[in-house]
């Protein structure tokens, strides 16, 4: 079940960095119902202040990682990277700031089938994609979890303490072997698809891990959904600006359509390109 999106001010209750350049913000969002694992909000670059200001413009869409219970709405916590002018000004955020807040947004991941074991992938940022996929598919739909994180280095790794609390088995991978496996975290999966015959995959990440997660699935004839990270400046299918070329030709717009979308309909050739 999904719920209709809020555009509301949400309060900073804490904002901090987690090595390198990874932070984490907590926000107080007032009338914050629920969201579905691997939908996102918009976030106005940076807190809100008395006067308005206009550079950066746009808002950042961040997936939405968890939320907790609090009176008259949720704590909702984002993971991100600071990569510019937008997300360094989120960074410096602090706790009784104001950040505009649109969401949730977008279409969730399916739940795994009873039985199956849920092979969950991430790389980068994407990590943040499926913390509450992974909790969620634990503790209701009767399916093994098992959760691949990928990033160059550790320190560059999100989320390892949240997922290893949850009780799932956690497999890393680092491309410089830093931590966990040296290599890719597509590496791993290759193994476990050949072993694994019930499998399902659920990837968000960078597009060439995303491809291959894809292509491996395929291979295997086992179901793949990926949640797309394109660049957007609404959130609602009105710019237009996260078009993603479908197979077969035409486009589908990633915050309308999806963030998350059956591998099978994305054209990978064209994407990456």
């Amino acid at each position: 079940m999904t719920h209709p999106p809020l555009r509301v001010d949400a309060r900073v209750r804490e904002g901090r960095a987690e090595g390198g350049a990874n932070h984490r913000l907590r926000l107080f969002v007032p009338g914050f119902e629920a969201f579905a694992p691997g939908q996102f909000a918009m976030l106005s670059p940076g807190a809100v202040g008395a006067a308005e200001r206009f550079d950066p413009l746009l808002p950042r869409p961040m997936a939405i990682y968890r939320a907790h219970g609090a009176d008259g709405g949720r704590e909702v916590e984002v993971l991100y990277k600071v990569h510019g002018r937008g997300t360094a000004l989120l960074a410096q955020a602090r706790a009784g700031d104001r950040v505009r807040f649109v969401g949730p947004l977008g279409r969730p991941f399916p739940e795994a089938p009873r039985g199956a074991l849920a092979l969950l992938v991430g790389g980068g940022t994407g990590v943040a994609s499926l913390y509450e996929l992974a909790a969620r598919t634990r503790a209701a739909s009767g399916a093994r979890v098992r959760v691949l994180l990928g990033a160059r280095s550790g320190a560059d790794l999100m989320g390892l303490a949240d997922f290893e609390s949850l009780g799932v088995e956690v497999v890393v991978v680092t491309e410089d072997g830093s931590l966990g496996e040296k290599g890719l975290v597509t590496e791993p999966l290759e193994r476990m698809l050949g072993a694994e015959s019930d499998a399902i995959v659920y990837a968000c990440g960078p597009t060439p891990m995303m491809r291959r997660a894809a292509a491996l699935a395929a291979a295997g004839g086992r179901r793949c959904w990926v949640s797309l990270e394109n660049p957007m400046a609404c959130g609602y299918g009105v710019c237009l600006g996260c078009a993603a070329p479908r197979a077969g030709g035409g486009f589908v717009l990633v915050c309308r359509d999806g963030p998350v979308l059956d591998a099978d309909i994305v054209d990978w050739e064209r994407l990456a390109g």
